[in-house]
């Protein structure tokens, strides 16, 4: 029986979140069930991040998601800005409503890069051929690669 896995990518206020069935048979592909953007609403931070809380909560527990891997934070290439902050607060929302719910596994690209494969995650992401033989289902925007390689490499563990 398959289970169902949702890979959350967080840049900024804005949550990229996959969700996908995963089959038993490690080759073949992932089912893609959906593909969402969710943003942080504007106005008192407190409240939005117990709305995106509940949101993320809920949502996980209604499609009973049996585990999340979220994209876990990078080292910064320079001084650390607003933005980067920002992202790390969101990622804190989103981990902490997803574990009250199911496992939660927070991976690297330089993780990945190294435990997935030949290649590195951003080769893969620009890979159309890998997307199609690795995923079926509902359309996967480009965008959202990066959230579904979280759900793919995270499969053989």
């Amino acid at each position: 029986m398959s289970k169902r896995c949702a890979g959350i990518v967080v840049v900024g206020e804005v949550v990229t979140v996959v969700d996908a069935e995963i089959p038993n048979d490690a080759n073949d592909p992932i089912v893609i069930v959906a593909d969402d953007t969710w943003r942080l609403q504007k106005g008192d931070k407190g409240s939005a991040y117990a709305v995106l809380h509940q949101r993320c909560a809920d949502y996980l527990r209604e499609n009973q998601i049996k585990a999340v891997v979220v994209k876990a934070s990078a080292l910064p290439t320079s001084s650390a800005k607003l933005g980067l902050l920002s992202s790390a607060e969101v990622r804190g929302v989103i981990i902490a409503a997803a574990a009250v719910v199911c496992n939660v596994k927070i991976l690297s690209k330089a993780i990945i890069s190294r435990t997935y494969g030949d290649r590195k995650v951003d080769e893969y992401i620009q890979d159309d051929e890998f997307w199609e033989a690795q995923t079926q289902g509902g359309k996967l925007r480009k965008s959202s690669r990066e959230a579904a390689m979280l759900v793919i490499a995270s499969r053989t563990e």
